[in-house]
């Protein structure tokens, strides 16, 4: 997830209150007191949770002997980079030698730029305004732009049930809408988008905060790239949900639920080779996602069928992904 800073010096309550509600992750204050009465968030302050000069500097880049100075002092502390004409080109220079480069921005054309910068975009955002409707606006913006994955059809190749095992019901704290799913796979090279319990059935009631994900065992994506075991999931966690279109956004994991289940294999493969499966628990109720965004009960899921799903890098180590030999299958 991109981090989302807003900067509130002179103080401004208005902008302060705007960017809790709407998600910020940091505000940058004269001080920390002021910021605290209104909400739980991390402050930037002489008095902060990050203390300025400390753990977080800034830097204004108006030549090559200030993006030299940004760079180095990006390698061990956050820098908060401010351009004099606010071009990219500082900015593709910096992301590509340090992943702790936080672009100032004044307006949401501003901020999305940043978020492109050399495809993986800046560490984060500090918006610098008066205005709450711009707090907004660039939160929707990162919001958005943090999760977006590159969705593709898969053609199932294999349904097999392979008796009982332990599967994981992934309850969020948002109501989750037709069409939208969570990416798991056994490997972490492609995955497959899981639809959530939104939809009307005669067996049980619809959850649209619920997916039902898969076994205990499986990667699902979550909203940074890193990927966790469906087990791992704890409460106050995040999770990225997608829609059939690869719009990604993080969901607040509320609860997970680890139940014993009859468990159904599902394997598929994209047009350029990539292999995905996924053990998934055998009902009607449980669905993947196919290319119109309409959703395809497992106990209908026929060889041929397509479904969507995403190729990844392979491998990986606590999550994150390496470039190593690693082999999975």
């Amino acid at each position: 997830m991109k981090q989302f800073w807003v900067d509130c010096r002179p103080w401004n309550k208005e902008c302060a209150t705007t960017a809790i509600e709407s998600g910020a992750d940091a505000i940058v204050a004269e001080r920390a007191g002021d910021v605290k009465r209104l909400g739980r968030i991390t402050t930037v302050a002489p008095d902060g949770d990050l203390v300025y000069g400390k753990d977080v500097i800034e830097c204004t880049i108006a030549d090559k002997a200030g993006e030299n100075e940004a760079a180095q002092k990006g390698k061990n502390r956050i820098v908060i980079v401010t351009t004099s004409d606010w071009t990219v080109i500082p900015l593709e220079n910096l992301v590509a030698q340090s992943d702790r480069i936080i672009a100032a921005v004044k307006n949401v054309h501003e901020a999305e730029l940043a978020l492109h910068v050399l495809e993986k975009g800046v560490y984060g955002i500090l918006l610098k305004t008066t205005d709450p409707a711009v707090v907004k606006a660039v939160a929707a913006l990162i919001k958005n732009a943090s999760g977006s994955v590159q969705l593709v059809p898969f053609t199932v190749t294999k349904i097999q049930p392979v008796g009982m095992g332990d599967r994981v019901c992934v309850d969020t704290c948002s109501m989750l809408a037709d069409g939208d799913g969570m990416l798991m796979g056994n490997t972490s090279s492609a995955m497959l988008l899981v639809h959530a319990e939104t939809l009307e059935n005669p067996y049980v009631a619809p959850r649209p905060f619920r997916v039902n994900a898969g076994a205990v065992h499986a990667y699902i994506l979550l909203p940074d790239g890193k990927t966790a075991y469906l087990a791992d999931l704890s409460i106050g966690g995040q999770v990225l949900v997608s829609d059939h279109k690869g719009a990604g956004r993080s969901a607040i994991v509320g609860r997970t639920k680890i139940e014993r289940r009859p468990l159904l294999l599902v394997e598929a493969q994209d047009d350029r080779g990539a292999k995905a499966s996924l053990i998934l628990q055998n009902a009607e109720t449980i669905r993947l996602v196919a290319p119109d965004g309409s959703a395809i009960s497992v106990v209908n899921l026929a060889p041929g069928n397509k479904i969507l799903g995403c190729a990844l890098e392979g491998g990986r180590h606590f999550g994150m992904a390496v470039k190593e030999t690693i082999r999975e299958k």
